[in-house]
């Protein structure tokens, strides 16, 4: 069992990696000034989930999920 913890703490610590990387790349939920003049609801603003910030967000998700199962599967016992 000793070396699939070592592999298992290995992708656990490259989807760290992954996830703290993703999150850096997002832009924030006040991207400017532009949601005041209603900017916002333009074809980019309303097609947001077929854009490179859909799929990071997507990404994000998925790693998220990831990062939380692995947690669980390298703390439990038998892995000691």
């Amino acid at each position: 069992m000793g070396v699939l913890k070592i592999i298992l703490t290995i992708i656990f610590i490259l989807v760290c990696i992954a996830l703290v990387v993703l999150v850096l790349m997002q832009e924030g939920k006040s991207a400017g000034l532009g949601a005041i003049s209603g900017a916002a609801e333009t074809y980019w603003g309303k097609n947001k989930a077929r854009s490179m910030e859909g799929l990071l967000v997507k990404l994000t998700k998925v790693l998220a999920v990831a990062f939380m199962v692995l947690a669980m599967v390298l703390n439990l016992s038998i892995f000691s």
